[in-house]
């Protein structure tokens, strides 16, 4: 079977962003909330987001509270900040796959790829 997993770089520090919130949803006509935890001291999480039966083909969203994490490491941010949660959506088709979202951020950007 295949698994979901994440990893976060905070890209304006050169480290792993590390205690950042994240929640998982299904979209399949409604946002269904299926899990959520936050990233260890390495930016990942102690095991897979979402595997076994609960890990199948269609779409999602992990929402990343980037805000909060910024604000707790001393970042000065703009009011409203800029980036406050980083959502991407993405698409599962094999449910025999391992998809990497890894999530690349600074407080002005980010980048994702699916990762290996």
């Amino acid at each position: 079977m295949g698994q979901l997993t994440t990893h976060v770089l905070d890209t304006s520090a050169g480290r792993p962003g590390a205690g950042i919130a994240w929640t998982l949803y299904r979209l399949d006509g409604e946002h269904s909330k299926l899990c959520s935890g936050a990233t260890n001291d390495d930016g990942r999480n102690d095991g897979p987001i979402l595997s076994g039966e609960a890990f199948a083909p269609g779409t999602y969203e992990l929402h990343f509270g980037v805000g909060d994490y910024f604000r707790q490491n001393s970042v000065a941010l703009s009011s409203p900040a800029f980036l406050d949660t980083v959502v991407i959506r993405f698409g599962i088709q094999d449910a025999n796959e391992h998809y990497h979202v890894p999530l690349l951020v600074s407080p002005y950007g980010y980048s994702t790829y699916r990762g290996s």
